[in-house]
């Protein structure tokens, strides 16, 4: 358990610069706390909330003029872009269709995956649990539990077998094994997710949360079974199935948001397939030979397929990104759209809540908790394991 302090290396650290410019004061200013507020001032501090919001939003209503006037118009134009790239404009009565048609028909679900964990010194536990649901009724509920167990072998001599657990406990959070394994829960989730869509589900439409080809699968999250698995269920989704549409509700992909708030309210944008999303993890990750070989077919046979677009239901809700099959991404949008105009100030399908908010209840950290606390109390352990306290923000 030897603190190892790293050599020297030449160069300094650049992050400086990069925090000036993003918050328009020094680090050094930051951290001088003689420049710090005293207790609350609530007057002062609404007033700087206040100022700095409206400015911000001034500049992003700006921004938003630009975008629509020099930006939008050109999707079609760029160079190596979708052929299909451009604004489209969905009309009422084609989201009505929609909704009678396929919605309210059952012919569309949406699955929802949760993860709860708990760690102590003895045991670490996870579920994970995936909802599908539809508007004719819940489609099926399916959780896994993962037990991580510690094996250190038995040693003739007790200090030394007390030592090997020391050891492997004080190892276990530093280096690249614990961050494979809180990978792998991640990607079991969202592989779950996929899967449950393409097995578990008999709906003309399918729709998930985020990236179809997340970067958790495209990976494998350093494992080659994740990765093998996560590849065959993808390829059946794109190249067999088709129909589906899944929608991103994060941040992620900030520049493209910044183009979706330019779109008027029943207006979706197709941008580009996810080629170079693709190329751009394969690059980034290190795999072995034949697994980055697989990671390079599926990118160029499968990724070409499905096309990253926009949608934006009212000008008081934000702009979503969507992912669909190139030979029905229209359809796809118009289903995203037409689920997510039933609740307009949030802009996102009820579907994809409604899986979410169910798969949390039956799989979600209240009644996973609770079960763990039974065990402990049944072992005769109470509270002693419970140290950890909420993770600080």
């Amino acid at each position: 358990m030897s603190s190892r302090i790293p050599p020297e290396e030449m160069g300094e650290l650049f992050g400086d610069d990069d925090y000036r410019e993003a918050f328009g004061e020094d680090m050094a200013s930051t951290l001088d706390l003689d420049r710090w507020s005293t207790g609350l001032d609530l007057d002062k501090v609404m007033e700087r909330f206040r100022s700095e919001i409206a400015g911000a939003l001034h500049k992003e209503g700006r921004l938003r003029t630009l975008v629509r006037n020099e930006i939008l118009p050109r999707l079609s134009t760029r160079s190596g872009m979708l052929p299909e790239a451009g604004v489209y404009k969905v009309t009422p009565e084609e989201l009505t269709l929609i909704h009678e048609r396929l919605l309210f028909q059952g012919k569309v679900d949406a699955v929802a995956g949760s993860h709860a964990s708990h760690d102590s010194l003895p045991i670490g536990i996870s579920q994970i649990g995936v909802g599908i649901v539809g508007y004719q009724g819940n489609s099926g509920a399916f959780s896994k539990r993962l037990f991580r167990k510690e094996m250190a072998a038995r040693n003739a001599n007790p200090a030394q077998e007390a030592m090997d657990y020391i050891n492997m406990r004080q190892n276990r959070f530093q280096g690249h094994k614990d961050t494979l394994s809180r990978m792998a829960r991640r990607g079991i989730r969202t592989y779950a997710e996929r899967a449950a869509l393409l097995s578990k589900s008999s709906a003309e439409w399918r729709m998930g949360i985020g990236n179809p080809c997340a970067h958790e699968l495209l990976s494998g999250s350093g494992y080659m079974t994740l990765l093998e698995r996560s590849l065959s269920v993808l390829q059946r989704v794109i190249h067999e199935h088709k129909k589906f549409v899944f929608v991103s509700g994060s941040l992620q992909d900030r520049g493209f948001l910044t183009m979706g708030f330019a779109l008027d309210a029943g207006e979706y944008a197709l941008l580009e397939t996810l080629q170079s999303d693709g190329e751009h993890i394969v690059r980034g990750w290190e795999y072995g030979g034949r697994s980055k070989r697989m990671a390079w077919d599926f990118v160029r046979d499968s990724s070409s397929c499905v096309v990253k677009g926009l949608f934006r239901i009212s000008d008081h809700s934000p702009p979503r990104l969507f992912y669909a099959h190139r030979e029905h991404v229209h359809e796809a949008a118009w289903v995203a759209m037409a689920d997510s105009v039933l609740r307009p100030e949030r802009g996102f399908p009820l579907l994809l809540d409604v899986a979410e908010m169910s798969c949390r209840s039956a799989f979600g950290d209240d009644g996973f908790l609770g079960l763990v606390h039974d065990a402990y109390a049944q072992a005769g352990a109470n509270l002693q394991f419970f140290s950890e306290r909420g993770m600080r923000r």
